[in-house]
């Protein structure tokens, strides 16, 4: 599956949806053939670095802070806060739901010491450390697009469907940009799968309010 065939189905996928009031986001949908998801071996969890930035941070988002004006100004700025002085309250089950839920972590310089103490062996160990950042919204939010150029590529979230469907980008990102993207994570997945391209059955593109286009042709056949 090469960025020509996914050029074509994004030209397709322009021409099929109707323009909004809103930024549309552009969706990729993997569907695969061949596997029992219920063997972990076989379940799909990458990080995939993007060439371009999607503008939106992969999964959900989480501060731990003290300042109280920087943690009013970062309301409706992040999924979650949590405040310093509970994060020591936090029981095992609690840290390793965190761990699973947010993907963008991120926290206030000062605090990563209670954050270390007292979460750091569970979200260290998967690889969920937030980054440290000043108490302004600037620096929150810069850290945050700059985790949008990594994305998560799971179906380990609820019943273990034979689909992924990630956030490629924006109706903004111009189809090249988009088509980087989309090899990128499909190249990614292919290469975790234990039979390869015989186990992807199709690939589909699609914005948030627009059909579902098809990619090429069905990988394998």
């Amino acid at each position: 599956m090469n960025e020509k065939e996914f050029i074509t189905a994004f030209k397709a996928m322009r021409e099929n949806t109707k323009p909004r009031k809103f930024k549309q986001t552009i969706e990729l949908m993997i569907n695969f053939r061949g596997l029992d998801f219920k063997k972990a071996q076989n379940q799909v969890d990458l990080k995939v670095s993007l060439p371009y930035a999607t503008g939106k941070a992969s999964g959900k988002s989480i501060l731990f802070a003290k300042d109280q004006h920087f943690i009013s100004q970062m309301k409706g700025k992040v999924d979650r806060i949590v405040l310093e002085e509970d994060i020591a309250k936090f029981k095992k089950k609690e840290i390793a739901a965190i761990a699973n839920e947010f993907d963008a972590l991120i926290a206030e310089g000062p605090v990563m010491i209670a954050v270390g103490k007292f979460l750091g062996q569970e979200l260290a160990t998967k690889g969920k450390m937030p980054k440290p950042v000043k108490p302004e919204v600037a620096a929150a939010e810069q850290a945050l697009r700059q985790m949008s150029s990594v994305t998560r590529v799971t179906n380990k979230k609820g019943k273990f469907m034979p689909v992924v469907q990630i956030v490629l980008g924006s109706e903004e990102m111009n189809d090249a940009q988009l088509a980087e993207n989309a090899k990128t994570v499909v190249d990614a997945v292919v290469a975790s799968l234990p039979g390869k391209l015989h186990n992807l059955k199709n690939v589909y593109v699609k914005q948030t309010m627009g059909p579902a286009i098809l990619v090429g042709k069905k990988a394998g056949a």
